[in-house]
C-alpha cells in the first residue's frame, strides 16, 4: 500500500512537471483540449501505480457533444480524479480560490475554464455559480459537482447543497447523477494512503433542468434518489 502510494505520488509529481511547458505551448495557441488529453492519460497511469479497477456502466446516458452537470456522491479524495477520468467529455469543476494559487496547477485549472470560489459568503459562491453557468452556455463546458459540498465521513450519503442545482437551472442544462461505490474503502477520510482494489462507477440517465428556480427541491430530489438507488443495486 506504501509502495504503490508513494509511486502514485510520484507519477503526480512528474506530470505536474511536465505539465508546465504543455501549458506555456497551450496557452500561446489558445488550446485548451491537450490540457485535458494530458490530464487524463495521466490519471489512466496513477490509478494504474495506485491498483484501482474501475467498473463503469452507464455511458450511453451520456451525450458528450452536449454541456452538462454531473453530480456525485463524495466518498474519498480519490473521487474527483477518478470522475475526472471516466467522464467520456472535459468536465470542469468549482473549487475554493486557494487551490488556484498552487504553481502551475493552478494556472492550467484557470486556463481550461475551472471556476474558483470563496466558500465565505453565499454572495461569492452566487458569482462562481454564474461564472460556470456563462461558461455552460457559451463554451458548452460541463461541470463535475459534489452536492454533498464534502466527502463521506461514515461512507453514508449525506444532504445535498443547492449550489449545484442552481447552476444547472441557469445554464439549461441536465444533469447527470453518479453513483460511486468502493472509493470510501481504498481512501477514507484522513487517510494519506490509497489501497488497492475495484469501484463501482454508474452513469445515470439524465433529469431535465426546467429553468425554474422554484424547481430545485424537485432536481435535488430526483437527483438524490437515482445516485441513492445505484448506491443500493451496486453496493
Amino acid at each position: 500500500m506504501f509502495l504503490r502510494t508513494s509511486l502514485a505520488g510520484l507519477a503526480a509529481v512528474v506530470a505536474l512537471l511536465l505539465t508546465i511547458p504543455l501549458l506555456v505551448i497551450c496557452f500561446v495557441l489558445r488550446m485548451r483540449q491537450p490540457l485535458f488529453t494530458f490530464a487524463k492519460a495521466a490519471l489512466r497511469l496513477i490509478r494504474a501505480l495506485a491498483g484501482i479497477k474501475a467498473d463503469v456502466s452507464g455511458l450511453e446516458n451520456i451525450d458528450k457533444k452536449k454541456a452538462c452537470v454531473f453530480m456525485s456522491n463524495h466518498l474519498s479524495f480519490i473521487d474527483g480524479p477518478l470522475l475526472f477520468l471516466l467522464i467520456p467529455q472535459p468536465v470542469r469543476v468549482i473549487l475554493k480560490k486557494q487551490i488556484f494559487r498552487v504553481p502551475v496547477l493552478g494556472q492550467g485549472m484557470r486556463f481550461a475554464g475551472f471556476v474558483p470560489v470563496d466558500r465565505k459568503g453565499a454572495r461569492q459562491g452566487r458569482k462562481a455559480v454564474d461564472r460556470a453557468a456563462f461558461l455552460m452556455r457559451t463554451k458548452n463546458h460541463s461541470f463535475l459537482i459534489f452536492p454533498e459540498g464534502t466527502r463521506s465521513r461514515d461512507g453514508n450519503l449525506q444532504p445535498f447543497k443547492r449550489g449545484g442545482f442552481f447552476l444547472a437551472l441557469a445554464a439549461g442544462a441536465p444533469v447527470v447523477p453518479v453513483s460511486v461505490s468502493g472509493t470510501f474503502e481504498l481512501m477514507p477520510r484522513g487517510s494519506l494512503f490509497i489501497r488497492p482494489g475495484r469501484i463501482r462507477v454508474r452513469f445515470h440517465p439524465p433529469l431535465t433542468a426546467s429553468g425554474r428556480e422554484n424547481d430545485t427541491a424537485e432536481l435535488m430530489a430526483g437527483t438524490r434518489e437515482a445516485i441513492a438507488t445505484g448506491l443500493h443495486k451496486e453496493g
